[in-house]
């Protein structure tokens, strides 16, 4: 057994049971996201090493008090944002004590009178609180910038001597990215809660296949961190009632509902399924989904994945005709990132100025929306892969810095690991954007701009084939997509040597580039049409003047030779003459 000093962290759960006892599955997901995204890596960064944890707790060492206390205000300030958004009944808090004293050591456990009390301190803390011992307090009452309240001496359970005990004040003043102290906002994202499908056939045989599905469309939205889903238990409340939309809204905070009715006859399944903006009570979207009941888990499986496809772009949509009414200076840090996004896809520089202003107000109304810092640097990428930038080297770094911020804050947002897989793209690291491209389809297989992205890697890796499904895929799922998407499938056909496609996806641009032209161009030339191809040369050299075979060549990233010298044969062809190598 080994004996030192050191400060002892103590942390649990409030209402663990109420919470386990509402919503089992869902409660223990919430809380090892939490872990993994929030406590665990505030643990590490704090120099901390967690001894043991229970169902609804855990013990950490820390050799410094310091590390200790900073570790314990940066969980409960985060968690409190992290519950912002989150109804009373389902928020997941913590009370933390902290106590510093002779710790025994054995066998990867610790014991001793130190432990003790630091347990007992959490006890006595209050919900999202912390409590200190006297002698941490003095260890760092001048050294942080936490205020302290005195809580006089206390009686602690199995403890023979009182206990004079701190209360950390976590307010603005311990946040650090408090900054100058202006009013700051948290992320308040559209709520939609998802009602028990109907059962219209009259058979009770057919309950399990629509609770399924309206649970799997649950769960399937839940992936969209821009959403914020109200869980299942909170829904199947109202399973069975003739209900008022308004008042169930109002009830679960909901913003938008959706709700659909289930019916099987003969050898025929029709799902009806619609979308309600609560607070107008207006339908902004419905579908019918007809179906051979041949397979019901495929057709569930199948009927999720369009629906959950189709959903969240409608609640954009909606989202942003609200935020068309408003004017930045008043938009909350959701609205800003929406707002950015739609600038950020019309692809212009002046676009994208607008849209990096928008994304940097929404950091500075939410310095932690790991959402935000992932646009961001998708933002900034895009001004360094058109140019639009002074310092191009500087530029990357940034985008660079942004991702790594964004990874650390949530590894589990699919647009982290979407951007994270395009950078390691323009570095022509495609075994990392692979990692990065898969983790983000694992994490939401129904978002276009994953699939469409999938597309445009299996073609920069030689299987273009497979690449212009993707991007069709993409296509279907978000039949609003940006432009862009025609230009990653007149790549993808021309890569696989479908030439004349490739130009009819290409002609779907409404302004096309010197890159687009030159693809274009080469598919001409390839096809025997000299003219044709020799009139997309002259368009290269009207829209970029500077455009250069080799400047060319360092945008693509195509991992098989073979590709490359296709395409640039088909630039160097006689009537190609005049574009500069």
């Amino acid at each position: 057994m080994e004996h030192r000093l050191a400060a002892v962290l103590a942390a649990d759960m409030a209402g663990y049971s109420r919470l386990m006892e509402a919503d089992e599955s869902g409660t223990l997901a919430r809380l090892k996201t939490h872990r993994i995204e929030l406590i665990d890596p505030a643990i590490a960064k704090n120099q901390g090493r967690i001894i043991k944890t229970t169902g609804d707790g855990m013990l950490v060492e820390f050799q410094s008090v310091a590390d200790a206390v900073r570790c314990a205000a940066e969980v409960q300030i985060r968690m409190r944002r992290r519950n912002a958004d989150v109804p009373d009944a389902g928020r997941i808090q913590f009370r933390i004590g902290i106590n510093l004293g002779d710790i025994i050591f054995d066998e990867g456990d610790i014991y001793g009178d130190g432990v003790n009390v630091a347990a007992r301190l959490e006890q006595m803390a209050e919900v999202g609180g912390v409590c200190v011992t006297q002698a941490v307090y003095e260890q760092v009452f001048d050294r942080l910038e936490i205020r302290f309240e005195d809580l006089g001496e206390k009686a602690l359970k199995n403890i023979s001597r009182p206990i004079r005990v701190w209360r950390a004040v976590l307010d603005d003043a311990a946040d650090p990215r408090a900054g100058d102290g202006s009013a700051r906002r948290s992320v308040v994202k559209p709520s939609i809660a998802v009602l028990p499908f109907a059962n219209m056939s009259g058979e009770s045989e057919q309950e399990f296949f629509v609770d399924g599905l309206t649970e799997d469309i649950i769960t399937e939205l839940s992936r969209r961190h821009e959403l914020f889903v109200i869980s299942r238990n909170s829904t199947f409340v109202y399973k069975g009632q003739s209900v008022n939309l308004r008042e169930i809204a109002r009830k679960l905070g909901a913003q938008y509902l959706v709700e659909g009715s289930v019916r099987k006859s003969g050898g025929q399944l029709r799902v009806t399924a619609q979308l309600i903006d609560t607070a107008t009570d207006t339908h902004i979207w419905a579908e019918r989904y007809d179906r051979k009941l041949d397979d019901v888990f495929a057709i569930q499986d199948e009927l999720t994945a369009a629906i959950v496809a189709t959903l969240p772009g409608r609640v954009e949509a909606a989202q942003q005709d609200l935020v068309a009414r408003k004017t930045p200076a008043n938009m909350a840090a959701y609205e800003c990132v929406l707002a950015a996004k739609v600038r950020h896809h019309r692809s212009t520089r002046a676009e994208n100025e607008e849209a990096l202003k928008l994304v940097t107000r929404a950091l500075e109304l939410d310095p932690e929306y790991a959402h935000a810092h992932a646009w961001r640097g998708c933002i900034l990428g895009q001004a360094w892969g058109y140019g639009w930038c002074a310092d191009k080297d500087a530029t990357f770094d940034e985008v660079v810095r942004e991702l790594e911020l964004a990874q650390a804050l949530d590894i589990n947002d699919a647009d982290v690991q979407r951007i994270l897989a395009a950078i390691s793209i323009s570095r022509n690291d495609l075994t990392k954007a692979r990692h990065h491209q898969e983790r983000a389809l694992a994490l939401n297989p129904n978002y276009d701009l994953v699939v469409v992205q999938h597309g445009e890697l299996l073609t920069w890796l030689g299987r273009p084939k497979e690449g212009a499904h993707w991007i069709h895929k993409a296509m279907q799922l978000n039949p609003h997509h940006p432009e862009r998407f025609w230009s990653h499938l007149g790549k993808a056909h021309f890569t696989a040597h479908e030439y004349s496609e490739a130009i009819e996806a290409f002609m779907h641009l409404s302004k096309m580039d010197a890159n687009q032209h030159a693809f274009v161009a080469a598919a001409y030339h390839w096809l025997g049409d000299r003219t044709a191809a020799s009139a997309h040369l002259v368009q290269i050299d009207k829209v970029d003047p500077e455009f250069t075979i080799d400047a060319f060549v360092s945008t693509l990233h195509y991992e098989n030779e073979a590709d490359l010298h296709h395409l640039v044969d088909g630039l160097k062809s006689p009537e190609a003459a005049q574009v500069k190598a």
